[in-house]
């Protein structure tokens, strides 16, 4: 069976839930069956940004997929990348990369960033009940 972590594993399981054919879906896209195919089977990596925003947008995935997807579309390429959501975000805001750089210089555990992502939604969800 599919590693179902995988970008392919992912894409096959959302486009079946949606109940389109892979040549139905390849057609959409504007790409071939057999391309579709392969990354569906993992063979071949996520495709161009272009391609994975209409992909999103005929798979309806939820904000929570659609980061899901965008990450695991970045570790099915060869070369080290950053999911398709973040470089702009990223790059706009120095604190960002420095923030980045300490953690990657310090080794930051899952705890210490998971720690740091509780704080955060905390404050979102503080926001959230101030806007209700």
């Amino acid at each position: 069976m599919d590693n179902p972590n995988t970008f392919g594993s992912f894409l096959n399981t959302k486009r079946q839930e949606q109940k389109i054919s892979l040549r139905k879906f390849a057609e959409m896209l504007k790409i071939s069956p057999v391309y579709m195919c392969n990354m569906e089977k993992n063979r071949n990596p996520a495709p161009s940004e272009d391609v994975l925003e209409r992909m999103v947008s005929l798979l309806l995935l939820s904000e929570e997929d659609k980061s899901y997807f965008y990450d695991l579309a970045a570790k099915s390429k060869n070369a080290p990348t950053v999911s398709r959501d973040l470089p702009e975000y990223i790059m706009d805001r120095d604190i960002v990369r420095v923030a980045l750089r300490t953690a990657k210089d310090m080794d930051a555990t899952d705890e210490e960033w998971q720690e740091f992502i509780s704080m955060l939604e905390s404050k979102r969800k503080k926001i959230q009940e101030e806007q209700e």
